[in-house]
């Protein structure tokens, strides 16, 4: 592809290079809001203790991440958190009960022939079906789609934070720190 750029202002991946993110295994995600602005809600003092107040968008961000297995059913969560300005939660990928690795997904329609040249340009770069990137690119759609209903401003932070989980210590490690997120919120690296 000789493009006017050549890739010069391409951002390089932040994700493992020649690791498959479809492939089975259990992802430690991180997703931010624009700016880490809080558009999810409020930790507050209940009794001595934290609790994440979510606000309608928190509420909305909530809801759509457990339904996350609805509309990939070969995914399973671990613990998940909604934090003021970020989204933690583990995905774990287990494609055993899919048939023939079937995954659909459908494109638009190509009318001509330059939009076929570009679609197949823009596939190689696409997200593939059925890893992490495209369960989030979906995700993150849908939150975005219905908090603008609410507040025109919001807005995800480009990109996501991943860790491949690679034994069962790390997991519960992983699992721990969310579950406890809430109460650790000032030591949180979000929370300024």
């Amino acid at each position: 592809m000789n493009g006017k750029f050549q890739n010069k202002y391409r951002i390089p991946s932040s994700r493992l290079k020649n690791w498959d993110y479809g492939k089975n295994g259990a992802y430690f995600i991180t997703i931010c809001t624009g700016h880490r602005e809080h558009f999810f809600g409020k930790i507050v003092s209940v009794n001595h203790q934290n609790e994440m107040q979510m606000n309608e968008i928190g509420k909305l961000a909530l809801q759509f991440w457990s339904e996350i297995p609805k509309h990939f059913p070969f995914v399973e969560l671990g613990n998940y958190q909604i934090m003021p300005n970020h989204v933690h939660g583990i995905l774990i990928i287990d494609k055993k009960y899919i048939v023939d690795d079937i995954v659909v997904e459908t494109l638009q329609c190509n009318v001509y022939n330059e939009n076929v040249i570009k679609k197949v340009q823009m596939s190689k770069i696409s997200p593939k079906p059925g890893t992490v990137s495209t369960i989030l690119r979906s995700y993150k759609s849908v939150v975005t789609k219905n908090a603008h209903y609410i507040h025109t401003d919001f807005e995800w932070q480009e990109r996501f934070h991943d860790h491949i989980i690679r034994d069962s210590e790390s997991f519960e490690k992983i699992q721990s720190y969310i579950e406890n997120n809430v109460a650790n919120w000032k030591e949180d690296k979000f929370y300024n």
